[in-house]
């Protein structure tokens, strides 16, 4: 199997964890970052320019995505300007449709000739990503996060589904391709697999990298070892 030295697809940490991201921004393997509103809830942000600029002083060289939150289209636009403007690593996360199922694709059209560094996010079609694609064309650089996790999830492989997204946004060489949601390690090696640019992982998934290429042998004795001091430590007898 390849080691991490020898992936093509960059990882980003998917985080909205200070303390998790700035040891993250040590690890060689990490080259972008992404957040979202959720991720920023979950860990009680408040003050959400406030957080994103804090970020961005420790991390202004490598991507880092932030999301709108409005659901109007207008103000989108609005907020999509203002977070663009807080940094040349910054890109606007825009999602694919808003509450109304609305399609963004207008606006992602009018933001990426404006020259705003885009993130589109909550893909889970090859129509969608046929679309976005389309409206982004080659005016600046872009990610399109297609939620391949949540795909996976429904029962679906999104391996075929990733694999014809590359080859959608082929054309267009500003455009990467980002496996969004995944579900384990092992998704970092199916997305380097089908020629994904990019995937975003977890800091909990993220723990798990020192894994990478361990001895299966040595793995199976650790695990029968935390077994034992388990059973040892919760006083079990028979």
């Amino acid at each position: 199997m390849k080691n991490l030295d020898q992936l093509h697809v960059k990882i980003f940490a998917d985080g909205a964890d200070l303390d998790g991201i700035l040891e993250l921004y040590k690890n060689k393997h990490i080259t972008g970052f992404t957040t979202n509103p959720t991720l920023m809830n979950k860990s009680g942000i408040k003050d959400y320019e406030g957080f994103a600029r804090r970020l961005l002083e420790y991390i202004p060289n490598r991507p880092f995505s932030f999301e709108v939150f409005s659901d109007e289209f207008d103000e989108m636009e609005r907020q999509a300007q203002k977070i663009a403007s807080w940094g040349k690593n910054v890109y606007v996360k825009i999602p694919v449709t808003n509450t109304k199922h609305e399609s963004s694709v207008e606006l992602v059209r009018k933001l990426a000739v404006a020259g705003v560094q885009l993130n589109i996010t909550a893909l889970m079609t090859l129509e969608q990503v046929s679309d976005v694609s389309a409206a982004l064309g080659n005016h600046v650089p872009s990610y399109i996060s297609v939620f391949a996790g949540r795909i996976a999830d429904t029962g679906r492989d999104p391996m075929p589904l990733m694999k014809r997204a590359v080859e959608i946004m082929a054309p267009c060489n500003k455009q990467e391709l980002i496996w969004a949601s995944p579900r384990e390690l092992l998704n970092i090696f199916h997305a380097d697999e089908i020629g994904c640019h990019i995937i975003t992982v977890t800091h909990d998934i993220l723990k798990k990298l020192s894994l990478v290429g361990k001895d299966l042998d040595e793995y199976s004795l650790d695990t029968v070892k935390m077994f034992r001091n388990d059973a040892v430590k919760a006083g079990f007898t028979l």
